[in-house]
Order: C-alpha cells, then structure tokens, then sequence
C-alpha cells in the first residue's frame, strides 16, 4: 500500500460521531474518527512497511498518527525520530499511547522517558511518565533499576497533586503499574497509593474516569495476576 492508499482507507473508515468523540477527548484536526478496533485491521499491511509507517505519522493526521504507531517497528526507531515524535504528539492518546508506548519498547527507553518526566511541557512530560510505566510492565523486574522507581514513587507521592493535568493521570497509573508488575516493589506503590488517595484530572466533556491506584491494583492481585508482565505494550 502507498501513503495515498492508506490515507484514503482511513478516510473510508472514519465516522463523524468517532471525530467527534475524539475532539471532546483532546484531538485536534487533522482527523477522520477511525475507531481503534478498526484502525488495527490495517496493521498487518502497514507493519510490513517502516518507511510507510513513519509517513504516516508525519502526515499530522491523528489517525494516521496512531496507526503509525501501532504499526511501526520500535527497535528500528532511532532517538532524533522519537524525539521528534513526540513534538509532534499534541493530544494525549498520541503522546501517551502512541509515542509512549513505540518508546517503551525501543532501544531508548530508559534515556528518553527520563529526559521528558523532567519536561515543562505536558504532553511531553506526561509522555514520559507513561513510557516509562509501560517499560515496566514489559521488563523482567532483573532488568529494572528498583531503587530508581521506588524514588520515583516517593517523588509522585509528594507531586501529583500540584502536577500538570494529564502528568497526574499517566503518574497515577505509574503507581497502579508498579504495584500490578512489580512484585518487589508492591508494598511500596500500595503505600504511595493510599498516601496519594483520589487524584483529580480533568477528563473534559468526556466519561472517564480516574481510577483509584489502590483499588486497581487489589483487582489486580484478586485475579491472581501480580507480576506478570506483557509481551507488549502496543495497542
């Protein structure tokens, strides 16, 4: 398939009651309003493709962004194209799935997202916080700095609060993914947890809702899941 091709399916596929849906999430224009589900019925077609899967996300076009990043291969991803995707991530299912997820999984993971949790800028910073959860729930706990990640829960402990709006949801669910993957460090995210209690985000016209990280995690443990870890983090 060529970029024409797969723009003009996309175009096909797009809904205006999904566009509007999106809109009120967060997502600027350029769009169609492809459903997720629908969006990953192109994936094999594209995945053969990196060239075509990283023209896609400089189209600007957030469906075609998003299936870029369901499509592309992570380990091939350089740093200048991570750092310059997630510039370019300007609403939050970009910049905290799509981007965030492609880095979790890349040769630059730990070097980036430690970069952007610092960043002044949301959807960067926000980026960050969530790349890192999801390396987390990908990484044998062998291969994860501990003791980096329980000062990373004391930090959130002490910061979600007066933290930037999305940065508060994705260091939410560091701590809910900390607690669910990293059995070592379970006490430590269910400490941070309660001390944390109900975290406020503004989620728009929309019906999300932020989960409580205490509760998550139990349901975790309840399903007799703690500690096991994805293949994947792309979705």
């Amino acid at each position: 398939m060529t970029l024409a091709d797969v723009m003009t399916k996309l175009e096909e596929m797009g809904t205006e009651q999904t566009k509007r849906t999106f809109i009120r999430h967060g997502a600027k224009e350029p769009l169609f309003g492809v459903k997720i589900g629908d969006l990953k019925k192109l994936v094999k077609q594209v995945s053969k493709d990196q060239d075509l899967a990283l023209a896609l996300f400089e189209s600007g076009n957030s469906d075609a962004m998003y299936l870029a990043g369901l499509s592309v291969n992570p380990q091939a991803m350089t740093k200048p194209q991570l750092e310059h995707w997630v510039k370019q991530a300007n609403w939050y299912m970009l910049a905290e799935y799509t981007v965030a997820n492609v880095t979790a999984e890349s040769p630059f993971a730990l070097e980036l997202t430690r970069e952007w949790m610092r960043s002044d800028d949301e959807m960067i910073a926000t980026c960050g916080w969530s790349a890192y959860a999801n390396y987390i729930s990908i990484t044998p706990d062998e291969q994860l700095d501990l003791e980096e990640i329980r000062s990373l829960l004391r930090q959130i402990e002490s910061t979600i609060h007066e933290e930037q709006n999305r940065v508060r949801y994705t260091m939410n669910t560091f701590v809910i993914i900390t607690g669910a993957y990293v059995i070592p460090l379970y006490n430590d995210a269910m400490k941070a947890a309660s001390n944390i209690g109900k975290v406020h985000v503004d989620v728009g016209q929309t019906a999300c809702k932020v989960p409580l990280a205490a509760e998550y995690i139990q349901k975790v443990e309840q399903r007799g899941k703690l500690g096991v870890k994805k293949k994947t983090c792309i979705c």
